[in-house]
């Protein structure tokens, strides 16, 4: 059996491990996930971006940018047991491969303190010219949420899964189908939204991820 770790993951080893439908950027679908802010919601926003826009984003650490502008909105995308996790442990085991890794961040189901379903997953970028494509990893890491939601179905129907990669306070959301769990390549459909730039786009950024944890209340 293939063990990977998602950051092993390029374009060459995924497509030896999964069948993937790639359909680009349709940005009707984006405009259609949405969900209307609070007052509340849009005061907090203010709050977050005003520490921002005094701020040189180029000149500070992925660490540091995660802290102020990322995972805030990750916390106010927060819905009654749908919460923001960082730095979460994923596994999947499929029939001929196992994939693992930290995430650094997910919007999940939690149950008696740990994440036992996770519906959005969130992967930090790096920047610079060393920097590699983001993608590959986070397909990895949507491929075991994928795998984790099926695990508690009953069923074998597919999985509806979401992913979102930063690279600064810029954000690019991902919906991904996962179906065939049990076969030998699962097939994974996959529709990316546009880049949303935080210091603009903040509110639209917070309404996707609204969205998504609205629809997923159990």
């Amino acid at each position: 059996m293939l063990n990977l770790t998602f950051s092993q993951l390029s374009q060459d080893n995924f497509n030896q491990i999964v069948r993937l439908n790639e359909k680009g950027v349709v940005l009707d679908k984006w405009h259609q996930m949405q969900s209307e802010c609070t007052v509340q919601e849009k005061k907090q926003i203010n709050l977050i971006q005003s520490h921002l826009n005094t701020c040189r984003l180029t000149l500070m650490n992925e660490a540091t940018i995660w802290a102020r502008a990322i995972y805030p909105l990750l916390l106010l995308a927060e819905n009654d047991n749908i919460q923001a996790w960082a730095e979460v442990i994923l596994k999947a085991q499929y029939p001929h491969f196992e994939l693992s890794g930290i995430v650094d961040g997910v919007l999940g189901n939690c149950i008696s303190g740990t994440i036992s379903t996770p519906y959005l997953v969130v992967l930090e970028a790096k920047r610079g010219l060393e920097a590699e494509n983001p993608q590959y990893q986070l397909y990895g890491e949507m491929l075991v949420a994928a795998w984790l939601n099926w695990q508690k179905q009953s069923d074998n129907r597919e999985q509806e899964i979401y992913g979102c990669y930063t690279i600064s306070d810029t954000w690019t959301f991902l919906h991904t189908i996962v179906s065939e769990f049990e076969a030998d390549y699962p097939i994974m459909e996959i529709t990316s939204s546009k880049e949303y730039i935080q210091r603009n786009e903040a509110e639209t950024i917070l309404q996707i991820l609204k969205f998504i944890s609205h629809s997923k209340i159990s």
